[in-house]
């Protein structure tokens, strides 16, 4: 008797099944991707700010614990927000999401310290982790798989419209001095205020699901080792360049992490179903190939791309504003992926196709990035981040729709958000390890071309110039090559903002070492697309669903 009570309330009963027109579900979109454009929108005006804030706050050296505050809340409470959504409906979580974002957004605007600004981040993270996967579940609940994957599209445009924009207008703000009184950085914040409003407003209105109760158990200790267990490996890919990989530190934090892993694996054994991520799901191939392949995604994605602008502003002298305009080929190429692919497949219903075309573009893209130099032009290098973009948009939406396809309507919160959650910790583990490639191929590369260029009358001349220069930070680099002293090898790690006032022959082997470091990121990335290739290739693909999430949860009732 209790089965049936549980079983009758864990779905959507015949009666309250709803069938959503087309102007509906865009209204709805409308507030889905307000919500998602907050949290896009959030990070990339943040990290072309964050050296303004950090030197208004005194804080320059601790300003990577502002980052990974919001990272490790944003990736934990993913999960939670996936499996609370299922057993209670996902409308009161949305909306409590955006309010948590807004509200950490409003606190970070008054931060007074950096200390300060970590925390109130990392309350803006407890509401950002449900931004997009809750998104992607609510559209899983009102639209088929098969028509889903046209309005996905959308969220894949809102995400490439935050990468162009974001840097332009957080370099605008944070370059003000004061807006109605209030330093200009910390408008970076403070934005998000009225979008957050706008978005609350619009969900209010428009979304009416019908209600959603199942008797299960809520996962808090699953919760609880799952934090033990990241929290640790988030900080260490956070913090690990600086304090070394072999650290005493960082060694500390391998352990945590492993036990704490360990102890969730256990958990989520004895929580059965009512588990965060249920084990039984990973039997399902579809599912846990989907899972890997999108924490390989993530990694390859979230480390191709945020090189990209640093690449463009110390080799090609573009302020952050111009260099986030520069991206603009990448965010169209994301565009075209996901829209051609998202119409192809709710015409023909087979996805698979666009994820293999997705890891090939990618692997491409990574070769040609590899053959870029200090002398490649923009339009050409424009041209390799296209591509780049093209395999990205027809990689993304179909996974994550493949994902949700792969597991029951009712674990549509769970599907979605392990989506999310991997693609997420890949990223944060790809950033880490290209980043770390990056700074260490950077000083032998810099020293190697300062060596070669020594030998260069020309080079020598302009360094004897550059003694004789007004500018003190250019004499000062110059007094360094000279002598023969690294400290100008170590200004370049430190800040590479001084190479763009440099005479062009000064600059020239700083420009062409950071190339080389550049370039010597992407054969790991090709390596990292050709092995989720070979995954999506022994993928089997599952027929998508006709019905929405609601209505295949109706059905299963009646």
């Amino acid at each position: 008797m209790a089965q049936d009570y549980q079983d009758t309330e864990s779905a959507v009963a015949p009666e309250q099944q709803v069938t959503f027109t087309h102007r509906q579900i865009m209204a709805i979109l409308t507030g889905l991707l307000l919500g998602m454009f907050l949290a896009a929108l959030d990070q990339t005006i943040v990290a072309t700010a964050m050296r303004t804030i950090a030197d208004d706050l005194n804080g320059y050296s601790l300003q990577v614990w502002v980052t990974t505050a919001y990272l490790i809340t944003a990736t934990l409470v993913t999960p939670l927000y996936g499996k609370l959504s299922d057993i209670y409906g996902r409308k009161s979580f949305f909306m409590a999401a955006i309010a948590l974002f807004v509200f950490g957004s409003v606190l970070c605007t008054f931060a007074q310290s950096m200390p300060m600004l970590a925390v109130f981040r990392a309350i803006q993270g407890l509401g950002a982790g449900g931004l997009f996967s809750l998104a992607l579940a609510i559209i899983g609940d009102i639209v088929p798989p098969r028509e889903r994957a046209r309005y996905q599209g959308y969220f894949m445009a809102v995400f490439g419209t935050s990468s162009v924009f974001g840097p332009v207008i957080g370099g605008l703000l944070a370059g003000q001095e004061s807006i109605l009184g209030i330093a200009g950085w910390r408008w970076v914040f403070l934005v998000n205020a009225p979008i957050g409003l706008l978005a609350l407003a619009v969900v209010w209105r428009v979304l009416h699901l019908p209600p959603v109760h199942r008797l299960v158990r809520i996962d808090w200790w699953g919760a609880l080792t799952l934090a033990i267990g990241l929290v640790p490996v988030l900080v260490v890919a956070e913090q690990g360049q600086s304090w070394g990989w072999g650290s005493p530190r960082s060694l500390i934090c391998y352990a945590i992490g492993v036990v704490g892993i360990l102890a969730f694996v256990v958990v989520e054994y004895f929580m059965g179903d009512s588990a965060l991520f249920p084990l039984r799901f990973f039997r399902n191939q579809t599912f846990a190939l989907g899972v890997v392949i999108s924490f390989l995604v993530g990694a390859v994605m979230f480390g191709a791309i945020i090189i990209v602008p640093q690449y463009l502003q110390v080799v090609h002298g573009s302020s952050p504003t111009m260099s986030g305009f520069q991206m603009l080929p990448a965010v169209l190429g994301i565009a075209i992926g996901s829209v051609l692919s998202g119409q192809l497949i709710s015409k023909t219903g087979r996805y698979r196709i666009f994820t293999v075309l997705g890891s090939v573009f990618i692997a491409v893209a990574a070769l040609l990035l590899h053959s870029v130099t200090a002398d490649t032009s923009l339009p050409v290098f424009m041209t390799f981040i296209f591509v780049l973009g093209l395999g990205l948009g027809n990689l993304l939406q179909p996974l994550t729709l493949a994902i949700q396809n792969a597991l029951p309507p009712k674990n549509m919160g769970v599907s979605t958000a392990a989506a999310t959650f991997f693609r997420q910790i890949g990223g944060t583990m790809g950033v880490a390890m290209f980043l770390s490639i990056l700074f260490a191929k950077l000083t032998p590369a810099i020293t190697t071309q300062l060596e070669d260029a020594a030998q260069s009358p020309e080079f020598r001349q302009a360094v004897a110039a550059g003694l004789q220069s007004p500018d003190p930070a250019e004499a000062e680099i110059a007094r360094a090559l000279a002598t023969g002293d690294p400290s100008a090898t170590h200004a370049a790690m430190q800040d590479t903002s001084f190479i763009q006032h440099l005479d062009a022959t000064l600059a020239a082997p700083f420009k062409n070492g950071f190339a080389i470091a550049f370039e010597a990121i992407y054969p790991p990335i090709v390596v990292l697309a050709v092995v989720a290739l070979l995954l999506i290739l022994v993928w089997r693909e599952v027929p998508l669903r006709k019905k929405s999430g609601l209505d295949d949860a109706g059905a299963d009732t009646e």
